[in-house]
Formats: structure tokens, sequence, C-alpha cells
């Protein structure tokens, strides 16, 4: 597992890192953390109400923190938010202390997933198709410096994506 005992899954909302990450951590015997989860923990209020009351970048403050604190545990599976590799801060972070597997999705497939979901404060209700193409266009070369493996998640189902992730965590070379 490239030398590193966490794995950290990044990508764009939509991509399935929450369900992946549950899923992964099973079959790794780890525990499952999700950045989005551990936020709204904290403050005990959901991300929408952060994000009305202190913006956005008051919850990429409490995100940094969050992942800060995350990522130096050891033997973790975490699913990060789709931001959180807006901030360099938090790429390092994930770099050096895990494997870094960037679920990649294209927009259709996002949009189709995140359609009729909640708590997506930098959604807008109109046109969902551009606004992740908008973020896609910003992170996206975000999620490939930062991860080791990219896994697409397309048209797949959990397991599937679950055990090509283990195939690839077998077959990595101990450095990065």
């Amino acid at each position: 597992m490239l030398g590193k005992t966490s794995v950290f899954l990044i990508g764009p909302m939509g991509s399935g890192k929450t369900a992946v990450g549950r899923a992964l951590a099973r079959a790794l015997g780890m525990p499952f953390y999700d950045s989005d989860a551990e936020i709204e923990r904290r403050t005990g209020v959901d991300i929408p109400f952060i994000f009305e009351k202190e913006g956005e970048a008051g919850f990429r403050a409490r995100e940094r923190e969050a992942i800060e604190a995350l990522t130096r545990l050891e033997r973790i599976v975490l699913a990060t938010g789709g931001g959180a590799v807006l901030a360099a801060e938090n790429r390092r972070h994930l770099g050096e202390r895990g494997c870094v597997v960037y679920l990649e999705t294209s927009v259709r497939q996002q949009a189709d997933r995140v359609r009729h979901g909640r708590n997506r404060p930098l959604l807008e209700q109109g046109d969902i198709a551009g606004g992740l193409g908008a973020l896609m266009d910003v992170r996206s070369p975000l999620y490939s410096e930062t991860a080791d493996l990219t896994v697409s998640t397309d048209g797949r189902r959990v397991p599937a994506v679950v055990e090509e992730i283990l195939r690839l965590l077998r077959q990595a070379p101990a450095a990065r």
C-alpha cells in the first residue's frame, strides 16, 4: 500500500467516496471516517448550516482542522469532501500520511448521483451539470496531482470499485 497504513479517498461529490470508503474499510478491517461527518459531529450542525452562517471560507477552515486531525490517525479509511483538495495544506497531509485514491467520475455521472441529494451547498438547483463542470475544471488537476492511485467509478457498483482498489493496493510499489 505504498508503504502507508491509511487510505484516503478524494474526488468530486457523487463519485462514491462515502459508499466505497465504508465498504473498503470493512474489506481492510479498518475504521471508516468521513471528513464531512466529522465536521458535523464537532459542530453539532449540518454542512449547509455552516455554509449559511460562516460561508465557504468558514467551512474550509473547519475542513482543514478535521483533515489535519483525521490524517494523523493510523490504519483508517477516510472519505474527504469534494473540495478538500483546494487547500495545499490538506493535499500535503493527505499525500504524506496515507495512500490517496482518486475516485474519478464524469460530470454526467455526478449529476445523476447528486441530483436528488441534499447537503450540497455549492450546487444551485438550476444547472447542476454546469455547476459540477465548473467545480471539476478547478479541482480535477488537484485530484490528479494528489492521488497515488486513480479508479473510475462511472457506471460501476461499489463492490467492483472496492475490488479494483484492493487489487491496486496489493500491486502498488513500496514508495510513492
